[in-house]
């Protein structure tokens, strides 16, 4: 039967393909799949976990049967037996080798998966005392990843497909298994498990919770595949292998699509690709206006890796390096410390190499709030407003140790090409005097090591109010503001963007925000200071004509979106737009005079 589940659209287009779930655990669990040959070894670590946890029942049921009945119950042996049987059961141990198999799920995926098609035929048992064993069920999974813990597998970045037959191309439910295209459905996804997909083969994302600036919808955005969050009951609704339509222009998901249903997102997505293709020959037009005004179009990435597709989307420039991806998914690679000076030296040199001569600049790192350090999530939980909280420049001030070791391997990079330095959420002098500081030091310990390092521009990120009404403070010194309009918005209208209950408030043509922006650009200019947005703003093509309005000439952004902003800034004429965006910003709507 189809049914349609709503959500928040966050990334565009229409992806056809099989439902994989990700179940949510009480165990941290990685997901990532195997190579062929690695299929004996994850079943293998299966068997051993199994036969480990078996062991460790028998000698709990040993000892039971040697305590007296006033120390031991019944019902206790009876449970002991029970967890034993499940241990052994086919459902549960042929289903975890059908996902390794069929699927190449890595073991811990693999179980989880199994565990949560397991426990809904628990649920729909008649017998109440039946239906009570989906607990005992969800205990030895529990025990079984425990054992599996700390012997996670290399990590294969994706699984091999194979090419359907040209035949079968326009019906996109002609294959199957493994050949079918793939649709992720999680109740949330860590932004280490977003690292983990993102080089990974799946034609679109939905998840139950999350915001259009969490950093689900980003990276989903930055692969440039569609995908729906805050599709509240999707993970309950959807199951294992569904066919499943995902329209990210709409914000809908349909499940079990009836052939009428298919046919016409058959024919949008067809619509879609071919208006790629047609954007697809901008690529190597200069981003110059109507009036001859150049603009910059650059990059926002995760890894140095992105720099290949930066490059390929016709970017001038890397505008935002999040660095804090190469501080997460590290526990499910072995690494268990965070990257040393040299890892991330190497990290920002291939980043700087991989823009070849282009600028980059680089963000120090932003964790905390939703984006949490391994074997530090339970920070979320311990701290009522995380948003508030220890979170970006306030983490690092806090660790000078590892704020300096990052400084250091940025210096060093500097040496091999043009680096810009962007430190995050600034409010305070006092911060900005303690950043600047630590820069100096991190220079002073490279000299007296002899190390060599290069110059880099200076600059901070405006997006909490606070900085933006102190502009005048921030550029006596910095050599450049950069707008990150995401948590800007956040903090401006008080709206935890990774809330979905409040999502509907989260508004970046309210006219507060708009101000704070015009006059960050405004006041960047009359100093002759460079001014970047590199929030989700700078690529959403209803805001580029305001934004070149207001004076903004440096754009960054998701290279995905960068053919459809340049396509913006070829039809604009800046000399007309400005009163325009005068207009905008005193109207009491702007989201209406924007739509006008």
């Amino acid at each position: 039967m189809t049914i349609s589940i709503h959500g928040l659209p966050v990334a565009r287009g229409i992806a056809i393909g099989r439902a994989v779930m990700v179940v949510s655990s009480r165990i941290d669990v990685a997901h990532y799949f195997i190579k062929p040959e690695e299929i004996e070894a994850e079943i293998d670590r299966v068997r051993i976990a199994r036969n480990e946890v078996a062991e460790e029942l028998a000698k709990l049921q040993a000892s039971v049967s040697q305590m007296g009945p006033n120390d031991a119950p019944h019902e206790l042996a009876a449970l002991l037996e029970v967890h034993q049987l499940l241990l052994q059961d086919e459902a549960l141990t042929g289903g975890v080798k059908h996902w390794i198999t069929d699927r190449l799920y890595n073991a811990e995926w693999a179980l989880t998966t199994q565990l949560e098609i397991v426990a809904r035929q628990f649920d729909e048992m008649e017998d109440e005392y039946l239906r009570e064993r989906k607990a005992d069920l969800e205990q030895v999974v529990e025990r079984l990843l425990h054992r599996m813990k700390g012997t996670a597998a290399v990590l294969a970045p994706s699984p091999p497909r194979r090419k359907r037959p040209a035949a079968e191309d326009d019906d996109p439910t002609a294959g199957e298994g493994i050949d079918a295209p793939l649709v992720l459905i999680a109740h949330d996804l860590s932004p280490a498990d977003m690292l983990q997909f993102k080089k990974s083969v799946f034609a679109g994302f939905v998840t139950d919770v999350g915001g259009r600036t969490s950093h689900t919808a980003i990276v989903a955005r930055s692969m440039d595949i569609p995908a729906v969050v805050g599709a509240r009951s999707a993970s309950q609704l959807v199951r294992q292998d569904d066919w499943v339509i995902i329209d990210g222009d709409a914000g809908v998901v349909i499940v079990d699509p009836s052939p009428i249903i298919l046919a016409e997102y058959g024919f949008k997505q067809r619509q879609g690709e071919l208006e790629r293709g047609r954007l697809a020959r901008l690529r190597h037009k200069p981003a110059v206006t109507l009036d001859g005004q150049r603009i910059d179009l650059l990059a926002n990435i995760e890894l140095p890796e992105d720099t290949d597709g930066a490059v390929k989307a016709g970017a001038v420039g890397v505008g935002l390096f999040r660095s804090e991806f190469l501080f997460m998914g590290r526990e499910s690679q072995r690494q268990t410390r965070l990257p040393d000076e040299e890892e991330q030296y190497q990290a920002y040199r291939r980043a700087v190499e991989g823009m070849q001569g282009m600028p980059v600049t680089i963000r120090t790192v932003d964790v905390g709030a939703d984006k949490p350090l391994d074997g530090k999530g339970a920070f979320k939980q311990e701290h009522l407003n995380p948003a508030l909280g220890l979170r970006a420049i306030r983490w690092s001030l806090a660790d000078p140790a590892m704020f300096l070791t990052q400084l250091r391997a940025i210096l060093r990079a500097a040496a091999h090409g043009e680096i810009h330095l962007l430190i995050p959420m600034l409010a305070h002098l006092s911060e900005i005097r303690q950043t600047l500081s630590l820069i100096d030091f991190a220079r002073a310990e490279l000299d007296n090591r002899g190390v060599a390092y290069g110059p880099v521009k200076l600059g901070a990120m405006i997006e909490i109010p606070a900085a933006a009404l102190m502009l005048k403070t921030f550029l006596k010194h910095f050599d450049f503001l950069s707008i990150g309009t995401n948590d800007l918005i956040q903090y401006t209208l008080a709206i935890d963007r990774a809330d979905e209950a409040v999502a509907h408030l989260y508004d970046p043509a309210h006219p507060a925000v708009l101000r704070l922006v015009a006059e960050t650009i405004a006041e960047c200019r009359r100093q002759g200071k460079g001014v970047a947005v590199c929030g989700e703003m700078a690529g959403d093509v209803a805001f580029t004509r305001l934004l070149l309005g207001l004076g903004l000439r440096s754009f960054s952004m998701h290279p995905s979106r960068i053919l459809a902003v340049k396509q913006e800034v070829l039809r604009a004429d800046t000399g007309k737009l400005e009163a325009w965006a005068r207009s905008v910003l005193d109207a009491d709507d702007p989201a209406a005079a924007l739509a006008g």
